[in-house]
């Protein structure tokens, strides 16, 4: 940025010099342009994590009443799409226990104030959690710990339904808790029991783990799985760091293809420790950092190898450090998970809590421009990374320093839709049906329908609405020319009145059909010229044969969107109502070959 600047003020001054007024203006505008800020990314993945084991984000307190638990978890959700948020990590398995009615194991302490006792008026808190963040566009990833089950090593508080009820076999203490022995094969089939559970009855985008493998090594403390590594080691392995990282690595691969299996809409994700290992003579493919636990060789959770088998669809490496901590800045991470994601999704977790800390090791982060900084650094990595998690929901709902003030007005002022995945579907769906636009005064009212199922039997989950003026190129990669993602319930039409339109001026609008993965349909285009008090006009495919309307578009009750509906029959729209339409067709010239996107939207 800084060459270009110059070179415009050198070409200028020496344009003056030589008499050569004329050509001012133009150098001018040449230098002016080649510094202007590029628009911000059309799909990026944006979520935070919301975290229920010892209430620390959800719920406030143990044993609330479901009405209070669920305006508290709207309260979070309504924040983070404030703040321009698309996705949500909820725990609801911290420990062996459960958010969901289960019957292999127990309601959790911290929803109900007593584990296995279940919510008042039998309420199952899943679908509501799925449903709510669904409705504000975000997925929902179903936050997992895998091997913990318990805080503590009291286990007479322990439901009669708990696993360690019927197998205490299964389990180790260490460090003050009880963790599942990772090492034994009938435990990798009750966690992996656990989780399909999950994905078949409910609605789930993501099955998510965070960092907690085998425990973090604690000075005095020993893991005792002498006797499984003696009795479940079917490949003579000499070295319990191979063994135990093995036992993982099975958990994982076997996770990934039964979860395919079952729904293969349904995504797979980590969040290790933001550190593989440290690069070394033994390890040359590690980062230049000096951590002091890292996830290979302290958790044995390989992440790396699971992003180059395709054992996962995205990781979300937590690098909780500054830009500016030496041990471990968070610039080198980017750049080593940026070289090694293998063409996984890669998110990165941000640590926002640390904003609320009065931390002396990495006081960087008491800087309120340290957060924008680490996303435009992510941004930088010219696609590699291609999301941000922080963590966690209280951090955003708090506002520390001002910077969700600074997602919501400026990094993330525009949506974004989800990457896609092309590994699990790369179909888009069909185009939208019916698309009527009716116009009166200043109030601009859209309507569609979906369009049939695409080849993989994938029907719309979501539009994109796209709006320019006449004069404007049209391009599908500018996400500052997203007017709304609308997401009615299935099977009913859509509406959206754009309520912004100024009179007398001239609109295209652009509408797509985005299946449960985001792939995104050809759009649908219709214009409204504003020369007339009221118009009706059809949409058509841009460069192609206007499609008719369709009478059930006017009889099917219309949904909420985002914005307020405006009911044409209400009492304020009555002169209006009755003013006599004036219907535009819209005359195509045949389209020449053009580029992808050209092609995609038609054109200028």
């Amino acid at each position: 940025m800084r060459f270009f600047l110059a070179a415009g003020r050198f070409l200028v001054l020496m344009a003056l010099l030589s008499g050569l007024s004329g050509l001012v203006p133009a150098l001018a505008q040449s230098a002016a342009d080649s510094v202007e800020t590029p628009p911000p990314p059309k799909r990026e993945l944006r979520g935070m994590w919301i975290a229920t084991v010892a209430n620390i984000d959800w719920p406030n307190q143990r044993g609330e009443a479901p009405e209070q638990y669920r305006r508290e978890y709207r309260r979070l959700l309504d924040a983070g799409q404030r703040a321009g948020l698309n996705a949500v990590f909820v725990q609801i398995r911290p420990a062996s226990d459960a958010f969901y009615k289960s019957d292999l194991e127990p309601w959790s302490k911290w929803l109900t104030g007593v584990q296995g006792k279940a919510p008042a008026d039998g309420d199952d808190p899943l679908p509501f959690l799925i449903t709510e963040a669904h409705r504000r566009g975000m997925e929902f990833h179903a936050w997992f710990n895998p091997y913990r089950a318990t805080m503590d090593s009291v286990t007479r508080r322990l439901a009669a339904t708990h696993p360690y009820r019927r197998h205490p076999e299964w389990f180790l203490r260490y460090s003050g808790q009880l963790l599942y022995n990772p090492g034994l094969p009938a435990v990798r089939d009750h966690i992996t029991r656990v989780i399909l559970d999950v994905v078949r009855r409910y609605d789930i985008d993501a099955v998510h783990f965070d960092d907690y493998f085998y425990p973090y090594p604690e000075a005095g403390q020993v893991f005792h799985d002498e006797a499984a590594f003696r009795d479940f080691n079917p490949d003579s392995l000499k070295k319990v760091a191979d063994w135990r990282r093995q036992n993982v690595n099975i958990l994982i691969h076997d996770l990934h293809d039964s979860i395919q299996a079952t729904k293969r809409w349904v995504k797979f994700g980590i969040s290790p420790f933001g550190v593989w290992m440290n690069k070394s003579k033994d390890f040359p493919q590690g980062s230049d950092t000096r951590a002091g636990q890292p996830s290979y060789s302290n958790l044995y959770a390989d992440t790396r190898l699971w992003l180059e088998k395709g054992w996962i669809d995205y990781v979300v490496p937590q690098l909780y450090w500054s830009s500016n901590f030496r041990l471990c800045p968070y610039p080198v991470l980017v750049d080593w998970w940026a070289k090694n994601h293998f063409d996984r999704h890669l998110y990165i977790g941000h640590g926002t809590y640390r904003m609320l800390e009065s931390t002396r090791s990495d006081t960087t982060w008491r800087n309120p421009r340290e957060l924008p900084r680490q996303i435009r650094t992510n941004r930088a990595t010219d696609g590699e990374a291609v999301g941000s998690v922080f963590f966690s929901a209280k951090s955003l709902l708090t506002n520390p320093l001002h910077t969700t003030d600074s997602l919501q007005l400026d990094l993330f002022r525009y949506p974004a839709l989800v990457p896609t995945m092309p590994w699990k579907d790369a179909i888009p769906p069909l185009p939208v049906a019916n698309l009527t636009l009716r116009r009166l005064s200043h109030y601009v009212t859209l309507n569609w329908q979906s369009g049939p199922p695409a080849a993989d039997g994938d029907a719309a989950t979501y539009y994109v609405l796209y709006r320019f003026e006449p004069t404007e190129a049209s391009s599908p990669n500018d996400p500052r020319r997203i007017l709304a993602l609308p997401r009615p319930a299935p099977g009913f039409p859509a509406t959206y009145v754009d309520t912004t339109a100024v009179p007398g001026q001239a609109y295209a609008y652009y509408v797509t059909a985005v299946d449960r993965l985001h792939n995104e349909s050809r759009p649908m285009r219709v214009i409204t010229t504003g020369q007339q008090l009221a118009e009706l006009a059809v949409g058509q495919a841009p460069g192609g044969v206007p499609r008719p309307a369709s009478p059930a578009v006017a009889t099917q009750p219309a949904l909420a969107t985002p914005r307020p509906t405006i009911r044409l029959n209400a009492p304020t729209d009555k002169p209006e109502a009755s003013a006599q339409f004036s219907k535009i067709k819209i005359k195509e010239k045949p389209a020449k070959k053009k580029g992808f996107f050209a092609r995609l939207f038609g054109g200028g």
